[in-house]
């Protein structure tokens, strides 16, 4: 009992810090060797540092490093080049004021559906939303719900092919891949949208009188046309990933002589395993190669652009891979089958249930969706997929439902992304995050209820 105690005085710790500013690649080995001593294996510290929390960590990084860098150096020439404004002010241009907030979750939608990373999204739409809302006399307050909806629900998390991480990761536990539970994904991220555009409608509307308000900070600079792409140039990068990602993962690897991954030497891997990375690998590149042919004489300095991406790309990697090398030094643990025997037995002959409560559960304690989905799966995944193998659930239900549970108590208010939007909109938690807890956790938590309700009843 002392050690289950231990795992969840580490968790709360972690919690907590990191919802001080503390960083998490010096609180995950810290309170992952907490846990152990706590555990009553201090007499195995070391040995555990360096052959669980290390081995995980490093081979996580080695397996996703490509996604986060190229991931980054894309965005990153996607902001540079001016196309990500381009896409963005041409949704709100051809939606116009009336349709503010849809204009505004669109063009954050499908830059995040793209792989462009939530961050770059907001620091791009920023600006152009708040122009609009300010001649649609709409209460500034009320942005960064609108660019949490568009950039950290749906597209992160339920839409089939979207190329972020949190779609990426549950593929190498359940033998799926980034296409998962098509019809699942479409319907439920149709309902986030929809559920969170209404709340934000409403909202305005109640709050219409207030105008735009004055007195804000961290007011945008008027934004100038000069020197941008086209919207179709602009644009080709975004459907290049698309394309590219669901061709080569769907018609061209198939087709491939992969037996040789049967080997020792490539370490007797099956290609469904690797097939969405590869994919997401050779996509990136390609729409790198795209944004930087078409946009060649909009960049001042494109090796220099490329640089901060890659730079940018160092952070989010590492936090993650501290995450689940935390995740895999507390799965190690002889008290943590007390824990994970109770999270499965949360509802017993419904894995669902228990993947969503525990991806859920330390999505918010991190404060990190890919956060809490790795460190969740690194620990249950192979019981989760054992279990949707006993039960005959279909694994793209697992892999989807993952997925989405990653996108909901990762909003808690200690969440960098959510730290961030503030900053960059000059607003307080205090004026905004009542409706970004609204759009991005309580309505994400609920969809995500009623789909295993939903795919419970058709078990």
């Amino acid at each position: 009992m002392e050690g289950v105690i231990g795992i969840l005085l580490s968790l709360g710790l972690l919690m907590f810090l990191a919802y001080r500013g503390v960083s998490v690649i010096i609180l995950a080995p810290v309170l992952a060797m907490l846990a152990v001593v706590l555990a009553g294996e201090g007499g195995q510290m070391l040995g555990i540092y360096t052959q669980i929390f290390m081995a995980k960590m490093g081979s996580f990084a080695i397996k996703y490093f490509p996604i986060f860098l190229l991931g980054a150096i894309f965005g990153k020439l996607m902001e540079d080049s001016g196309s990500a404004k381009v896409i963005a002010r041409s949704i709100i241009n051809t939606l116009g004021i009336k349709h503010a907030s849809l204009a505004i979750v669109l063009a954050c939608g499908l830059l995040t559906y793209g792989g462009v990373s939530a961050f770059v999204v907001a620091f791009a739409v920023y600006p152009l939303a708040a122009a609009l809302f300010k001649e649609a006399q709409l209460p500034k307050r009320f942005i960064p719900a609108t660019i949490a909806l568009g950039a950290f629900t749906f597209t992160m998390t339920c839409l089939p092919g979207t190329a972020q991480i949190h779609n990426i990761i549950p593929v190498s536990y359940f033998g799926t891949d980034m296409y998962a539970a098509p019809l699942v994904g479409i319907c439920a991220g149709s309902v986030m949208m929809l559920g969170g555009l209404w709340w934000i409608n409403r909202r305005i509307k109640s709050y219409q009188a207030e105008g735009y308000g004055d007195n804000h900070s961290n007011e945008p600079v008027k934004f100038e046309d000069t020197n941008l792409p086209g919207f179709w140039v602009a644009v080709m990068p975004i459907l290049t990933v698309v394309l590219a990602n669901f061709i080569l993962q769907k018609m061209v690897i198939p087709t491939w002589d992969t037996s040789y991954l049967a080997s020792e030497k490539f370490g007797q891997m099956d290609v469904g395993k690797v097939k969405s990375i590869w994919s997401m690998i050779m996509a990136l590149i390609l729409a790198i190669m795209t944004v930087v042919a078409l946009n060649w004489n909009k960049f001042t300095d494109v090796n220099g652009t490329m640089t901060k991406g890659a730079m940018g790309s160092m952070l989010p990697t590492f936090n993650t891979a501290s995450e689940v090398g935390y995740g895999a030094t507390i799965a190690s643990l002889g008290a943590f089958l007390m824990v994970k025997d109770a999270v499965i037995n949360i509802s017993p002959g419904n894995p669902l249930i228990s993947e969503v409560v525990a991806v859920n559960v330390l999505a918010g304690i991190t404060g990190s969706a890919s956060g809490g989905l790795t460190i969740a799966l690194e620990a249950l995944g192979s019981t989760y997929a054992q279990l949707a193998e006993q039960f005959n659930i279909n694994p793209e239900w697992m892999h989807r439902l993952a997925s989405m549970a990653s996108g909901g108590f990762d909003s808690l208010p200690h969440n960098g992304a959510v730290i961030t939007l503030l900053t960059i909109c000059g607003l307080s938690h205090r004026q905004s995050y009542k409706d970004i807890f609204m759009v991005s956790l309580a309505i994400p938590v609920t969809v995500t209820a009623l789909t295993v309700g939903v795919l419970s009843f058709l078990i």
